[in-house]
């Protein structure tokens, strides 16, 4: 896995490895960022089940102002700590080991400019996560990466984008 574009363009990520580990793909990655664009300048993210970080050092890469990166998997946290210190993006950066519903829940008000999220497939983690985001915002975008059978409640504003079997759910904040 590796950065697509920006200031780490090319550099490569360590990454998990086994049975339950799914990475976003390069592709969907691109495709994700791409159609945020500009909104990635300056912003504060939130990098939801962070996993190696790929999403928000992505971000990071691309003018993000700074990353929070929230996992609970200890073999996680290594592997994303090492990969901030790899690119030199651990100043910008600040990692949160605790699940990440339950920091979403700690959170008071809007304090992110754009949250990302790509939970374990198949345990309605996507779904929980939007109608909690749908009743009390953290940010004023969330994107949540699940499969494209995954039970998703119809939310009012909510957008989606199709890559194969993958879906990229987005709600906004309504100024």
């Amino acid at each position: 896995m590796r950065i697509i574009a920006g200031l780490w363009k090319g550099h490569q990520l360590n990454t998990l490895r086994g049975k339950e580990v799914r990475p976003t793909t390069d592709r969907i990655r691109e495709s994700w960022m791409a159609a945020l664009g500009s909104d990635l300048e300056g912003a504060n993210v939130l990098d939801l089940f962070a996993g190696s970080g790929a999403l928000g050092l992505e971000a990071l890469s691309r003018g993000a102002k700074s990353a929070v990166f929230v996992e609970r998997s200890r073999r996680a946290l290594k592997v994303l700590k090492s990969n901030l210190e790899r690119l030199g993006a651990a100043s910008k950066s600040t990692v949160i080991s605790l699940d990440a519903i339950s920091y979403t829940k700690k959170l008071d008000g809007v304090n992110f400019d754009i949250a990302f999220a790509d939970p374990p497939y198949g345990r309605g983690l996507a779904s929980l996560l939007l109608e909690s985001f749908a009743t009390d915002p953290f940010a004023h975008q969330l994107w949540v990466e699940h499969r494209i059978n995954d039970s998703i409640i119809d939310l009012e504003g909510l957008r989606q984008r199709f890559y194969g079997d993958t879906v990229i759910s987005i709600l906004e904040v309504k100024s």
